[in-house]
């Protein structure tokens, strides 16, 4: 893991500009070192974390939940449901504890709530899409309660009604069964400057657009060349199109071994045209440098980023500059996913919170009335102080919104975002992806400088691979 993966969590959940306690009592924080992160991405994990769960009086006739999350960002959520529902404040008090991913601080710290049970355990927790996995299907998967067993009736029934993307499904599922939802889509698309596609193009309507942009990545870079003629670049790092690559082709581990599937291989060919052909501007993403490119202010003009609608509101909006109402988004040459919250009821929940743990469970994953947090996210409606619309998992809900932002020129977004739910694979991903795809990122740029052969980078990715995972 690296330090960048603190920043774009950061960057992504600074939408939530709250302050204060988020639910009944403070959230709580990881103590201990900050891992070491070498110059090639290895990490010396921190010790255990040492979380502070603070003493709880427990009104009578209340009951305590539990919820463990790596940001505030579903304590917000918990809290906007008890304003709504004063009837469930009434019935328990919901104790959020919060640690940062830093690291890997906040799967130490849960792993270890998991496993040691007690008072202070979770009842309800949440994972992001670079380690779900785990916990839906990998080695702590046997943590997670299953919907119907949660209490939640027709479960697939209520999913097909809601539309909801079936990688996100497959993400959560466990031998058949739903173990988790996400309640925010994050199908992606390309996003691009509109008034550098009519320099270049003479057109930057997005069904133009995506006719020269893909499909298929040869289209893609065949349309680097035309910008670069331009004096333009095509992205801003070679790392916005490894978000793509990274999630198409198939699992990094096959058979408890190793594979590298020629759709993630190309990543290495496309990483050297990029950088010897000057089709971007070598930047790092979430550096500053990254930043300055969404305001047009860095080495060149850059065309497009890539990502979904979480990229758009709570990264690009606020960075944007004098660019800001200049962009547009397009079909991607491949269809990706990136990021998101999957919220998952624990197996060994106190059984006095079941109904408590499934009302804001199916609150925040099923829910497609007018009251639910999706329909209200969507619109811009949930926070009184926050009107960003975001892409929801939902895609009936997205249907009936109004997807339009300024940001965008006035584009609804969901016109482009809901079919790129559509396109987006989850049956790609493994537990390990999170410090993989980080290494393999790293030996192709290795490779594109010409610091190493394809032989020594692949080399050097298969033995880290194995010394770390124990995986050939």
């Amino acid at each position: 893991m690296k330090k960048w993966l603190l920043l774009a969590m950061l960057a992504v959940f600074s939408m939530f500009s709250f302050t204060g306690c988020a639910c009944d009592e403070d959230v709580t924080t990881p103590g201990g070192a900050d891992p070491i992160v070498s110059g090639n991405g290895d990490v010396t994990p921190p010790d255990e974390p040492e979380v502070y769960v603070p003493e709880v009086v427990i009104p009578e006739g209340v009951t305590r939940i539990n919820v463990w999350s790596f940001t505030d960002e579903i304590p917000n959520m918990i809290l906007r449901y008890k304003e709504m529902n004063p009837e469930f404040a009434e019935r328990f008090l919901v104790v959020p504890t919060v640690v940062a991913t830093d690291g890997g601080g906040y799967q130490i710290a849960l792993d270890a709530a998991l496993a040691g049970g007690g008072a202070d355990a979770p009842d309800l927790f949440a994972a992001e899409a670079a380690f779900v996995v785990r916990y839906t299907q990998g080695d702590m998967s046997s943590h997670a309660m299953t919907f119907s067993a949660l209490g939640i009736d027709n479960v697939m029934g209520r999913i097909a009604d809601a539309d909801i993307a079936q990688y996100t499904v497959d993400l959560g599922s466990r031998d058949g069964e739903v173990v988790a939802l996400a309640f925010q889509h994050t199908g992606s698309a390309v996003i691009y400057r509109r008034s550098l596609a009519e320099q270049v193009w003479g057109n930057s309507d997005p069904d133009y657009v995506r006719t020269r942009i893909g499909p298929g990545w040869d289209r893609f870079f065949e349309a680097a060349a035309e910008m670069n003629a331009a004096n333009f670049s095509m992205v801003s790092g070679a790392g916005d199109v490894w978000f793509a690559v990274r999630n198409t082709g198939g699992p990094w581990i096959v058979n408890n071994q190793l594979d590298i599937h020629p759709d993630r291989m190309a990543f290495f060919d496309f990483t050297s045209k990029l950088y010897n052909n000057n089709w971007m501007n070598d930047t790092s993403s979430w550096s500053g440098a990254w930043f300055a490119d969404m305001a047009g202010e860095g080495e060149r003009p850059v065309f497009a980023f890539l990502g979904p609608a979480w990229l758009i509101n709570y990264v690009m909006a606020g960075n944007a500059g004098d660019t800001y109402g200049d962009w547009a988004i397009a079909v991607p040459p491949v269809g990706f996913s990136w990021g998101g919250t999957w919220v998952i009821p624990s197996a060994n929940m106190n059984p006095d919170v079941r109904d408590g743990v499934r009302e804001l469970v199916e609150w925040i994953t099923l829910d497609t009335s007018n009251t639910g947090l999706q329909y209200m996210w969507a619109g811009g409606t949930l926070f009184a102080d926050n009107e960003t619309k975001d892409a929801v998992a939902s895609g009936v809900i997205m249907a009936g919104a109004d997807g339009t932002i300024p940001f965008l020129g006035g584009q609804d977004m969901f016109d482009v975002f809901i079919p790129a739910g559509a396109y987006a694979d989850g049956s790609l991903f493994t537990q390990h992806d999170e410090i993989i795809n980080a290494e393999f990122e790293d030996r192709a740029m290795d490779y594109a400088r010409g610091d190493l052969t394809r032989e020594e980078a692949l080399d050097q990715f298969r033995t880290w691979v194995y010394e770390t995972l124990g995986i050939n």
